[in-house]
């Protein structure tokens, strides 16, 4: 068996070099890349009975690969789209490899032709502004852990961020000047700046005082002072909608998630509010509400 054969100097070359330096893929990316091949080593460990650091390429033919895809699918229950995203992972390790080892290129080519999924696209759902209200309102505001889940569900409400870019999302990001605002780092690097209303702004403010030097400047750390992981975000916003179901029973018709609430200020520009949020991109300045004013009404 020669080292070229074996699969495992290639993934080293795979995440060592190619993802992180050569691609510069995002640390977000790079690991969903590293779960893609942790289940694919195990499935074929079991399937196979070879260890990892045994497996040859030939042992990852694109047959190998469908049946990978296959068990996915019907025996972790992941969606079409979970299993794009892990069979574009797989295609990009056997670009690489077609560089690497030209005797493996017969391989490569195989797995390379297995082609995405097609998915359903389905409809996204939307909150009304009530049960968005009652969502703002749940968490109990007597304690630390519900002040700042206050504050972290009314910028993920106001800004519209993912749940990558909140749980990230450091105090130095938040500027409180004549227009405040919140700059956002999202998805292939892409920046934004987003205006936030007067009352996020006090909100923020006031929960940036009481961390204090905390955290080493996130902006909503667990209550060890580390980041909040995206099962947190979901667990805390699940709390919400748990104790917001007494004042807004509608609640439970819905299948609430942090994208829901991403989506929450698109919906409401659809509205016939939307001459409002065109005066809001004019400007920060004249997106910046005085005192007094609220949240879009």
């Amino acid at each position: 068996m020669t080292q070229s054969s074996l699969i495992a100097p290639h993934l080293q070359a795979f995440f060592a070099d190619y993802v992180s330096h050569q691609k510069r893929l995002s640390p977000h990316t790079i690991i969903s890349c590293r779960d893609t091949f942790r289940l694919l080593l195990t499935f074929l460990r079991d399937h196979l009975g070879v260890e990892p650091s045994a497996l040859r390429l030939t042992d990852v033919d694109a047959p190998a690969v469908l049946r990978f895809l296959d068990h996915l699918e019907q025996q972790r229950g992941n969606s079409v789209r979970s299993r794009n995203i892990r069979l574009a992972a797989i295609r990009a390790f056997f670009r690489l490899v077609a560089l690497r080892d030209p005797d493996s290129i017969g391989i490569a080519t195989r797995v390379l032709a297995i082609p995405r999924k097609r998915e359903d696209k389905k409809l996204i759902g939307s909150l009304t502004r009530s049960e968005m209200q009652a969502l703002l309102a749940a968490p109990d505001h007597a304690k630390w852990s519900g002040r700042r889940d206050h504050a972290l569900l009314l910028t993920l409400y106001n800004s519209g961020a993912r749940v990558s870019e909140v749980i990230t999302l450091t105090r130095a990001q938040v500027c409180f000047e004549a227009s405040t605002f919140v700059h956002l780092l999202g998805k292939g690097r892409k920046e934004r700046t987003v205006p936030l209303w007067h009352d996020t702004a006090q909100v923020l403010k006031a929960w940036f005082r009481e961390l204090g030097d905390r955290a080493q400047g996130l902006a909503f750390p667990s209550a060890r002072g580390k980041p909040l992981s995206r099962d947190g975000v979901d667990y805390l916003l699940k709390q919400a909608v748990r104790r917001a179901l007494s004042t807004c029973p509608s609640l439970a018709h819905h299948h609430i998630s942090p994208h829901v609430i991403r989506h929450y200020l698109p919906y409401w520009t659809m509205s016939s509010k939307v001459w409002a949020f065109a005066n809001l991109a004019k400007g920060f300045k004249q997106f910046q509400a005085k005192p007094g004013q609220h949240f879009p009404t």
